[in-house]
């Protein structure tokens, strides 16, 4: 069973590798490792009670 959502989003990764797939796997992987990282700092932050800065992007 295939989710068409999923492909189109594929679909559109790849195509904007220029068809590079190796590429699209590449880009993909550095923002999970960079979403990874934000959610460390997002999970220290709570962890030490840290004060929300509403409004801010102080994990970008």
């Amino acid at each position: 069973m295939t989710c068409r959502p999923n492909e189109a989003a594929i679909d559109k990764i790849v195509a904007s590798c220029n068809g590079d797939i190796h590429g699209a796997l590449k880009a993909l992987l550095l923002v999970n490792e960079q979403l990874e990282a934000e959610l460390q700092q997002l999970y220290a932050a709570v962890a030490v009670g840290a004060p929300w800065e509403r409004g801010s992007n102080s994990l970008h």
